[in-house]
């Protein structure tokens, strides 16, 4: 049996990347590494309570002397630990730096030390910044626009060095925009859903035009799993599910979905540095990897809104007015 350590795993894609790899993969037992920060939610795996092949390990990968002991027989990491909120990192950029920079260069750096087979990294369409037509692939140039995205581009340019320089077994995974089940509100469709169950006005920052290509989380935990088994170390794969459309068109939809309750869409203000449009080509994935999404868009929006009308208990205490404020960029973190 192998051990795998998921770095993040309180987290939403962490957290649904653990409960989908304990039902699929048998063969390996799962350690979930977390600081326990501001995205982490301990009731993502309270089910796993017990299971023999699971175990949780509080830690900081800003602790180079904890990552290094904590990695000793390690078979696979998949990193998903990092601070992912953009309005946050506008309003105070530093934990951004501390957990998404310095934190995977101590993992890489460690991961090298230790001779680990495998690491998957996890990362996002926006350190490619915004495209006005096409899509991005592979190859194109890293252009970050927020303090988030440039803190997720430097971890990238170091799992790419600790490749070529120590031939690091290192895979880039990036990303279009995942949504489902355990996101915290403070993402455009929990929070959408949340003001909406608790009869309030769903903000559209500078109108919604922005465009984003959207993804069922189950559909790229199926991809994390899939560069575990197939990947080939040094490589980017590209992961989008082809499901482009306007926040304004999501928020429509979601409307929709809960079933013509009284909400309307306000035109807030807009805020600093927002990308206007991301897409991302992911024929390489589909051909190298053997992966394609399972769900359309709406059936996982319609599963989306069911999990969220059924776990109030999960969402309220983590749902304060800062997090669904209207420009969170502006409040103190």
């Amino acid at each position: 049996m192998e051990d795998l350590i998921v770095t993040g795993g309180l987290g939403f894609i962490g957290s649904n990347f653990i409960h989908h790899i304990i039902q699929s993969r048998r063969d390996l037992r799962i350690t979930n590494v977390d600081c326990k920060g501001l995205g982490s939610n301990p009731a993502n795996v309270r089910e796993l309570r017990g299971n023999e092949r699971y175990r949780f390990v509080k830690g900081d990968l800003a602790d180079y002397t904890f990552v290094r002991r904590i990695l000793k027989d390690t078979d696979i990491i998949v990193n998903l630990a990092a601070q992912t909120h953009v309005d946050r990192s506008i309003a105070n950029p530093g934990p951004f730096f501390e957990s998404n920079a310095r934190g995977a260069f101590n993992l890489f750096r460690a991961a090298q030390e230790e001779r680990v087979d495998k690491v998957v990294h996890i990362s996002t369409d926006e350190v490619y910044g915004s495209i006005k037509s096409g899509s991005f692939d592979e190859e194109s140039s890293l252009k970050p626009s927020s303090p988030y995205s440039a803190t997720k581009a430097s971890a990238d340019l170091i799992a790419h060095a600790w490749y070529t320089t120590y031939k690091l077994p290192i895979i880039i995974l990036r990303c279009t925009n995942n949504f489902g089940p355990r996101q915290h509100p403070e993402k455009f469709i929990p929070k959408a859903i949340i003001r909406a169950l608790t009869g309030r006005d769903i903000p559209l920052y500078g109108g919604g035009r922005q465009v984003r290509d959207w993804i069922y989380v189950e559909d790229f935990c199926a991809a994390i799993e899939l560069t575990i088994s197939k990947g080939n170390p040094g490589d980017v794969y590209n992961i989008s599910a082809g499901n482009e459309m306007s926040n304004r068109e999501v928020a429509e939809k979601l409307v929709k979905q809960l079933d013509g309750a009284e909400v309307r869409l306000l035109v807030a203000e807009d805020r600093p540095g927002h990308d206007f449009r991301y897409s991302l080509d992911s024929k390489k994935a589909r051909r190298s990897l053997g992966w394609k999404p399972a769900h359309s868009f709406d059936e996982g929006l319609a599963m989306t809104v069911k999990w969220y009308r059924e776990h109030v208990s999960w969402w309220k205490p983590i749902a304060t007015g800062k997090v669904l404020s209207d420009a969170p960029w502006k409040e103190q973190w």
